[in-house]
């Protein structure tokens, strides 16, 4: 018995009903108003962040997907009609319609929010975009030109720093989203897609490229780790290793770990400075 069997995922908290559209995909259109009905209440239950796409289990630790969710936000681009939306002077078409729930957000101009994306209080949005399904928890810095995409996952106390970018993922519906867990630093136009996963406390140097095959590798002793997967506490930054072709020799990238913070480290950012500019790098 494995432990997913003792501990099985939760009920999603979405109606039933989006399976039964789900099934009849095919033949809705903007003109079936129940369903329409339907398929709002299910974004706005994400919006408000009632319910979510992913979350980490605690006791497996691995990422838990509600395919409802999922289906909920592939149904609205099905029922959804073409609307016409503004902000200030700027205008806007699009079948899903801008967030409008900012309960103890900062968002300034410049930041595009959709609707049926969840802001926890505390967040702060730079010009910037965020994506529906996705999910920025307390306290989180979403910094100038970051991106986060369609259902990606982000913890509390994260700083997604300038021009970084969180790719999204809807299709199939049960593909695991970006997660960037709790007090992660996330450097300068770095780029983590694929369903790829940064843990707690974890540091990016600016410009590191983390996708679900990645090989994360350990500078101090050679080690692998889980492919796609930046450890708890890991300061890394880019690199490559050299693989052999057929037509030569060539520099392959990986996620270099360059050292481990203790549980005292993760939010002294002058030891984080440190670390990288040892190496060169900046965040």
């Amino acid at each position: 018995m494995s432990v997913n069997d003792v501990h099985p995922a939760p009920a999603s908290p979405l109606s039933a009903v989006i399976d039964e559209l789900w099934d009849r995909r095919d033949a809705l259109s903007p003109a079936d108003a129940d369903a329409r009905d339907d398929v709002h209440a299910a974004l706005d239950a994400l919006d408000a962040g009632s319910a979510r796409v992913a979350w980490v289990d605690p006791v497996t630790d691995e990422v838990v997907v509600d395919e409802r969710a999922k289906r909920a936000i592939l149904l609205s681009f099905k029922v959804f009609p073409m609307g016409d939306s503004s902000a200030g002077d700027f205008r806007y078409r699009d079948r899903m319609p801008l967030k409008t729930r900012f309960d103890g957000v900062r968002a300034v101009p410049g930041a595009i929010v959709r609707f049926g994306s969840y802001l926890a209080p505390g967040v702060v949005c730079m010009p910037s975009f965020v994506n529906v399904g996705g999910y920025v928890d307390e306290g989180t810095m979403v910094d100038t030109w970051a991106t986060v995409g369609s259902c990606a996952q982000v913890g509390r106390r994260v700083h997604l720093s300038g021009g970084v970018g969180l790719g999204g993922v809807l299709e199939p519906p049960n593909a695991v989203p970006v997660v960037v867990e709790d007090d992660a630093f996330v450097g300068s136009r770095s780029m983590i897609v694929d369903g790829a996963r940064v843990g707690k406390g974890a540091k990016l140097g600016a410009g590191t490229i983390l996708t679900a095959s990645s090989h994360v590798v350990d500078a101090n002793t050679g080690e692998e780790y889980a492919r796609g997967r930046v450890p708890a506490g890991a300061v890394c930054v880019g690199s490559t290793r050299v693989k052999s072709f057929p037509g030569g020799d060539f520099g392959m990238p990986i996620v270099l770990v360059l050292r481990t913070l203790g549980p005292d480290e993760i939010h002294d950012k002058l030891v984080l400075n440190d670390v990288l500019r040892e190496h060169g790098v900046s965040t």
